[in-house]
């Protein structure tokens, strides 16, 4: 049924709860990927879907399989990522106590970090709700789904599963009432300003030549990098997060907001600053009713609402906004970013020398990312992925590995901190087995230095924020990986290339003072 529905692959670990999950798997022509944790599992898959624009799917067994996943589970939730996770759960819990792999209530802990957990009790169940699942993720707001199958269902007989649909439905669009609201502002407006998120990515080519028309200057969040390109006149960049930027959203006189949340992790603070009318545009009504208070709301697919609209104007427009404004305010929010994290800027830039211009990046939560996802010119939207959200470490290396098995021959790169890498860093063993070509920086300051900073501002002397780490290289070596210290910006450009060049994954340990050390 799955391979009918366009799964080609799954991730995840078999064990005696779940085997039954994997019969046939190979006879339907679907690869399994063998992670090394059911935590890794999770994150291939959500890098995979974030990769693809496929569901990502994962199989785990009852009880700690599926606690295990659960943290990839809150992440792709807190991302809007389309995940299914499919357990084995235990056939009775109530009347029968010390059973392995038991918990209280094993669906109900998954539903605090999806969208929602279900059980199948009977072939047809499970056949309807994968059928509900992959078409929510197809039309709705994508985020992960659980559905558990007890043991014995799983060990049963089963009639065949229903033929695919056609098609699943369309995503919604707005009503012509609305497209006009939307019209008439933007003609109206002197001093225009769009804010692009993740939600406005996909079909960014049937709009974004009607929106160079309207001179409007435009941000994007996080996980919109690249809808519009860096080097756009009137584009702000990923830039929200900057004190100075509640000023310059202040002077506009019509916000429109696309497919984002403008949640805490896009902000930093509470208000987005405007005090001119603000338009929504989103597949999610929880963002259309949120505290920044919208004064049109327009529950929809976002590129397509926003195609609809652009096209409609076809005069180019007038402004206020000036290239030269643009430029000077993003020259002095890049250099206030280079001096609160020295060196990293000049790593950054390095790297998108060193880099073909399709490389889609995973970073996890490290300084290094902190600051790049920010700098790090993008000129094509879903390429650089991160934990936004629930801020999980340890999700780069596997997210990366699922993420290249997916774009297959296409440039990936993983982006770590010395302390997240040893989250998963057991998953270095599958990029090792299926011969990944994958560069793996890791900026290694030796501590959990973002931490560190926190504490100092916070007037808490720092405490347990040093580890001592392995030998980065040995270790590598030890799985049978190639690895590379460089010593200068020069050597780091080289081993990104050379690594980019290699079979296998590749270790890049980077010292967090190499650009310092060698300017």
């Amino acid at each position: 049924m799955l391979k009918d529905r366009g799964v080609d692959t799954i991730f995840g670990i078999p064990g005696v709860h779940n085997q039954e999950m994997y019969r046939g798997i190979e006879e339907a022509g679907i690869t399994h990927v063998l992670a090394r944790h059911e935590q890794g599992a999770g994150f291939m898959a959500d890098g995979y879907a974030r990769a693809t624009g496929k569901v990502g799917v994962a199989y785990v067994i009852s009880g700690p399989g599926l606690c295990n996943i659960m943290t990839p589970m809150g992440q792709a939730y807190s991302d809007s990522v389309p995940m299914l996770v499919i357990s084995s759960v235990l056939d009775e819990t109530e009347a029968k106590r010390g059973q392995l792999h038991q918990m209280k209530d094993q669906e109900g802990a998954a539903a605090t970090v999806c969208d929602w957990s279900v059980t199948a009790r009977t072939a047809e169940a499970a056949y309807q709700l994968i059928d509900r699942a992959l078409a929510e993720l197809a039309t709705g707001v994508p985020s992960p789904k659980h559905i558990q199958v007890p043991i014995a269902q799983l060990e049963a007989n089963a009639p065949a599963a229903p033929v695919r649909a056609e098609e699943w439905p369309c995503r919604m669009e707005a009503a012509p009432s609305q497209q006009t609201a939307l019209i008439d502002r933007l003609k109206a407006a002197k001093r225009p300003l769009f804010i692009f998120g993740g939600g406005a990515a996909q079909g960014v080519e049937r709009w974004y030549p009607h929106f160079q028309r309207l001179n409007a200057a435009s941000f994007t969040t996080y996980a919109g990098r690249g809808i519009i390109p860096d080097d756009s006149p009137l584009h702000f960049g990923a830039t929200l997060a900057q004190p100075g930027s509640e000023a310059v959203i202040e002077t506009a006189d019509l916000v429109v907001a696309v497919g984002t949340r403008l949640s805490e992790v896009d902000l930093w603070r509470d208000h987005l600053g405007h005090q001119a009318p603000l338009v929504r545009i989103d597949l999610d009504p929880e963002c259309l009713t949120d505290r920044q208070n919208a004064d049109i709301r327009i529950l929809a697919d976002a590129s397509a609402h926003l195609a609809a609209c652009l096209s409609q104007l076809d005069d180019v427009k007038d402004t206020t906004w000036s290239a030269e404004e643009v430029a000077a305010t993003r020259a002095k929010w890049r250099a206030a970013r280079d001096a609160e994290r020295p060196g990293i800027v000049a790593v950054a830039d390095a790297l998108k020398a060193a880099v073909p211009a399709d490389t889609m990046f995973y970073s996890d939560m490290t300084q290094f990312a902190y600051a790049a996802k920010e700098v790090y010119p993008m000129d094509r939207p879903g390429h650089w992925h991160h934990p936004y959200g629930f801020g999980t470490l340890g999700y780069a290396l596997p997210a990366a590995i699922g993420g290249k098995i997916g774009v297959g021959d296409k440039p990936v790169i993983a982006i770590l901190g010395d302390y997240g890498f040893q989250y998963t860093v057991q998953e270095l063993a599958v990029a090792v087995e299926l011969e990944l070509t994958l560069p793996i920086i890791i900026w290694d300051n030796g501590k959990l230095g973002e931490i560190e900073d926190s504490m100092a501002r916070a007037q808490i002397a720092p405490n347990a924020v040093i580890q001592r780490n392995p030998d980065f290289l040995k270790l590598a070596e030890a799985y049978g990986a190639a690895a590379i210290q460089p010593s200068d910006i020069a050597g780091f450009k080289a081993a990104i290339q050379t690594a980019l060049a290699t079979k296998g994954p590749t270790i890049i340990r980077v010292m967090s003072d190499i650009a310092l050390t060698n300017s």
